[in-house]
């Protein structure tokens, strides 16, 4: 009897799929072009599933992407979400042969690009987590996640002036906020692309991940971590430290004493203050 070795995304997602204590089949069935899964009971992981244009993001996939996660923000349940895609690619861009023979009226009045700000208008906590080539829209993509893990295959970049562009889903401006101009002018006018341990160097991954569960299974880990907390207050750290990139200085402190200060009217916060008192876990009501 012989044997087909089956790709290790395609083995990542069928294990992800047996473990889901609260899969819906429903919801994963409406998407054509991502894998939704419960690894957790808390954490809705997010799998694009485009493997033969290595996760080329047209609209179809990427309204696929934005509606998952938009439902999963939604759901009560869900204390924190993990985007991923394949071993080979997270996502190898934007799809160029939509967009080749588009003129600038058509992508002027459609404003194309507008809705890939998702990810970072979602008010619970989202992790990347990139295996393979994260390039253009996909890196994009990667850099609207609050926290961002590697494996060691990873290779970030902004290729889009090979195309006579530049990017137009936010590479500029997240870039050059996250690791400052030169650093940000060299990746948008050269196009090359960062290894993992470069991009971690540089601040732009919060860590590479070398264990040999992989990047999925530590991203899981991590969003059931942040799961197990009191959403109310994981949603006003969200905020908080999102403020950062908006205000002052000064602006910023005192958003973040108004948030604290809030946090008083909570449950969660007179619950969390108590069983640390009484040297107990806290039961979280998330209100």
């Amino acid at each position: 009897m012989s044997f087909v070795a089956l790709p290790r995304h395609i083995l990542r997602a069928a294990q992800a799929y047996r473990c889901a204590r609260f899969f819906s089949t429903t919801l994963s069935a409406r998407y054509e072009n991502v894998i939704v899964s419960r690894p957790e009971p808390k954490v809705a992981l997010i799998t694009l599933n485009r493997p033969k244009a290595l996760n080329a993001l047209n609209a179809a996939h990427f309204e696929d992407i934005a509606s998952a996660l938009k439902e999963a923000d939604e759901d009560a349940d869900v204390g924190a979400m993990v985007v991923t895609g394949s071993d080979k690619a997270f996502a190898a861009g934007a799809d160029i042969k939509e967009m080749k023979d588009k003129s600038f009226a058509e992508v002027y009045k459609s404003n194309l690009f507008a809705n890939w700000e998702v990810i970072s208008k979602l008010r619970k906590p989202v992790i990347a987590a990139v295996s393979g080539y994260a390039l253009g829209g996909g890196f994009e993509l990667a850099l609207q996640a609050d926290i961002l893990l590697a494996a060691p295959s990873a290779q970030l970049g902004q290729p889009e002036i090979n195309l006579g562009v530049i990017p137009g889903g936010g590479g500029t401006q997240r870039l050059a906020r996250l690791i400052g101009k030169s650093r940000t002018m060299e990746l948008i006018l050269t196009g090359r692309m960062l290894g993992a341990e470069e991009a971690e160097r540089w601040g732009i991954v919060n860590r590479v991940v070398r264990e040999e569960s992989g990047v999925v299974d530590a991203a899981v880990k991590m969003a059931k971590e942040i799961a197990s907390k009191g959403q109310v207050a994981v949603g006003a750290g969200k905020e908080a430290v999102g403020a950062a990139f908006e205000m002052s200085l000064a602006e910023g402190l005192r958003f973040e004493r108004r948030l604290f200060h809030s946090l008083f009217a909570t449950r969660d916060q007179k619950e969390g203050m108590a069983a640390f008192a009484e040297k107990r876990k806290p039961e979280w009501t998330h209100s």
